[in-house]
């Protein structure tokens, strides 16, 4: 448990659920302190909000208690869960000159307060700024909400989207939270699938009040390819989960990068042609493994294999359908396939016809 005082940074995490998304938070924290510059002096605070304290036990953070009851009222009327992120940057903000709300598939390639360098009077930090809310006409905020918000001069088709991996404001800002919490709940019975509606609200709120910056040279979002990402991270917290301070842990850290290992260019090609000898529907299932199988010399590359393998099997279903045991038994037995897999085939075989992957 850490003190924290009105005037420090503040970075804020929400995290509750299954244990990945608690993993993820703790590798995102580990990554901010170890590019904190504590020998020039740099510090902030840490708060974490979860249901779950115990994962948060070996780090310097301040842990408040999530009970079941606080989730929900943070979640209502509509039970939306990413309501409660404005909920607590806004409660936070209270007490706090400025505060950084980051979520927990994340982790830092800079110093955190380059973030928070970035949270001014007047501004908004979002993790990325997007495209045109006019631009994308067929989704369905959109088509729900546009003549609504033009109505009431709320928006327009140049409204730049925003994503919210990050939310960084000022305490004189926080009322644009208010105002994002109350179209949330106006709007979610009409757009009640709209995934992302939270950050659309953030964006609405923000529209001609504030300045936007961004931040993805600061940190990566890996909403995207996160089986890659967290097999990365497991592999680091099996690796240092009872000395997450460690020299040693902190040095790892900057081995987890924000790259999806690929093998080089001629290894590349080496896997195409012989992709060239399988039929054509399993060529692309046939490289995607090999990029797995790779024995890439970062050891948390190596750690991602089952999950390209899985990604593997996973687009090979999309695009033509579920594959059989016996026929996906049969293509890894392939002569060529059987030769360039190695040793590994026999892993990959057993791994990718468990149950849970069929």
């Amino acid at each position: 448990m850490q003190h924290f005082t009105p005037q420090r940074p503040q970075l804020v995490y929400l995290a509750f659920g299954p244990a990945t998304y608690h993993q993820e938070a703790c590798f995102s924290i580990v990554s901010a302190l170890a590019h904190l510059g504590t020998a020039a002096g740099e510090a902030m605070d840490i708060q974490v909000y979860t249901d779950n304290p115990e994962p948060y036990g070996k780090l310097p953070v301040t842990v408040h208690l999530l009970d079941e009851a606080t989730r929900k009222a943070w979640n209502e009327p509509h039970g939306y869960h990413f309501r409660s992120k404005h909920v607590v940057l806004r409660q936070v903000l209270q007490q706090h000159s400025q505060a950084v709300l980051i979520d927990t598939d994340t982790f830092f390639r800079k110093s955190p307060l380059n973030l928070f360098q970035r949270v001014k009077a007047g501004s908004l930090l979002c993790n990325a700024i997007g495209g045109r809310y006019g631009a994308n006409q067929q989704c369905l905020l959109y088509q729900n909400l546009q003549n609504i918000l033009q109505a009431r001069g709320l928006a327009d088709g140049q409204m730049p989207m925003v994503n919210s991996g990050v939310i960084g404001l000022t305490a004189e800002d926080a009322g644009i939270l208010d105002h994002s919490i109350a179209m949330m709940d106006e709007f979610h019975p009409l757009v009640r699938t709209a995934y992302t509606l939270e950050e659309f609200c953030l964006a609405v709120a923000a529209y001609r009040k504030l300045a936007l910056a961004e931040c993805t040279d600061v940190i990566h979002h890996y909403w995207s390819r996160k089986a890659q990402f967290r097999a990365k991270i497991q592999a680091w917290l099996r690796k240092h989960a009872d000395q997450p301070l460690s020299a040693a842990a902190l040095e790892d850290v900057l081995l987890v990068n924000d790259q999806l290992p690929r093998p080089p260019t001629l290894q590349r090609l080496g896997y195409k042609a012989m992709s060239l000898t399988l039929p054509s529907r399993e060529r692309q299932f046939a490289r995607e493994l090999l990029y797995g199988s790779y024995p890439y010399p970062n050891e948390f590359d190596r750690a991602c294999a089952p999950a390209w393998w899985d990604k593997a099997l996973q687009n090979l279903n999309e695009r033509y359908g579920p594959m059989e045991p016996e026929q996906l038994r049969q293509c890894l037995r392939h002569p060529c396939l059987r030769l360039s897999l190695g040793a590994q085939r026999k892993e990959i075989e057993a791994h990718l016809l468990q149950p849970a992957q069929r």
